[in-house]
């Protein structure tokens, strides 16, 4: 795999280089909460700036169908790029049209410009080959060689992660580099133990085949947020209203007999009579969740179980809060143990997507963990075994 160091050495001094980076950050109104994926990608953008190149980047944001939507226009992120960097980005209002030629053609040395949202042409998620190589080839013609740096989207088939690699001489950008080394790492027959890794989030089905990958590897696997419910419904407990995911419970039976203790799960449960901020809400054993109460969050007693099983950790991987961390009355859990993982004197991995957000508005500081990935899904994918499609086309 060529990489960002060896277009370096190549010389890109007047160059144009189309930079794939994700800049999928959560914006409402126009407001980003969070520039984490943007700052991510800074140092690989001043690298090419520094050395004289021409730099396009392009990115997705949102799901928009197709076609053009202001609510997920990439302007306000070029505006925030503009801030970080600390000069000008120039925005293209559309992707491969007049104005994105024309925004690329006036860029000097060491300039940068951002493309308006890739999904707003269909041809970036097509699932129709021909479809999709059309759309790169117009991409492709905006440059004359391409980085990705784009981790968040590299188990995606796109156009702009995969056809445009194909078109182009491709290099990986030291963002993605990074992300593939933390990943081996987790991943390696001699990973350091003790090894324990954290999950939440809403959905067992979700992360049911990451569960089956790291169940062999692990020593420890404790299991928050909704998917807790299911667990416990499958050890016999009733959850009141909180999520639960019927088709999988008997999945979850034969993963709790499979695992033996290497599973778990919490003990008590803060329960509330709605889902809302305001909602009454009361802590309860986890086998004696209320009917019509719903769980959203885990207990103070079972942070400390989980801060205790993490004790003497010497590899830790987290991924997905243990509650509705964006309410406050439902954000202690996910506060306590994020904090009993930066306690640890050993590698710390924060997997990217609702886990890195909940760090950040939670305010704790990002150098307290080893590293925090930019993607979430691409992640699992890669603990889950699969091959990223993104990476494989940088590797041939």
């Amino acid at each position: 795999m060529k990489t960002l160091d060896d277009l370096l050495r190549e010389g890109v001094r007047g160059r144009r280089v189309l930079v794939r980076a994700d800049l999928n950050v959560p914006l409402a109104d126009g407001q980003i909460s969070d520039d984490g994926r943007i700052r991510a990608v800074l140092p690989t953008l001043t690298a090419l700036r520094d050395a004289g190149a021409r730099v396009v980047v392009c990115s997705h944001l949102g799901r928009p169908k197709g076609a053009p939507d202001p609510k997920y226009s990439l302007g306000p992120v070029a505006n925030r790029m503009a801030e970080l960097l600390g000069s000008p980005v120039a925005f293209a209002t559309d992707t491969v049209g007049e104005n994105a030629r024309t925004t690329v053609d006036a860029l000097g040395e060491g300039d940068l410009a951002l493309l308006e949202n890739l999904r707003f042409n269909p041809g970036e998620t097509s699932k129709d080959d021909e479809e999709r190589l059309a759309f790169a080839r117009q991409l492709a013609a905006l440059a004359e060689s391409y980085v990705d740096d784009a981790f968040g989207a590299v188990h995606r088939k796109h156009a702009s992660v995969y056809d445009v690699a194909k078109l182009l001489p491709h290099y990986a950008g030291w963002l993605v580099l990074r992300e593939l080394e933390v990943l081996q790492r987790l991943t390696s027959d001699d990973v350091a133990r003790p090894y324990v890794v954290v999950l939440g989030g809403s959905k067992v089905s979700d992360k049911l085949a990451v569960i089956k990958a790291l169940l062999p590897k692990v020593d420890k696997l404790l299991i928050g947020g909704g998917m807790c419910f299911t667990f416990l419904k499958a050890q016999g407990h009733e959850v009141g209203a909180s999520l639960l995911e019927e088709d999988m419970v008997d999945t979850c039976c034969d993963l709790l007999a499979r695992a033996g203790e290497k599973i778990v799960l919490p003990v008590d449960i803060v329960v509330a009579d709605r889902f809302a901020a305001d909602a009454q809400t009361r802590v309860v054993p986890a086998d004696s969740i209320p009917e019509g109460w719903l769980g959203l969050d885990i207990g103070r007693e079972s942070v400390a179980v989980f801060a205790d099983a993490l004790h003497g950790a010497k590899t830790v991987f987290w991924n997905g809060p243990m509650g509705v961390f964006e309410l406050e009355p439902f954000a202690a859990g996910t506060r306590g143990v994020a904090e009993a993982i930066t306690k640890v004197d050993g590698f710390t991995v924060v997997g990217g997507g609702d886990s890195a957000a909940a760090v950040r508005k939670l305010g704790i500081p990002e150098d307290a963990f080893g590293h925090i990935s930019t993607g979430g899904g691409a992640s699992l994918e890669y603990l889950e075994g699969k091959r990223l499609p993104g990476i494989e086309v940088l590797e041939s």
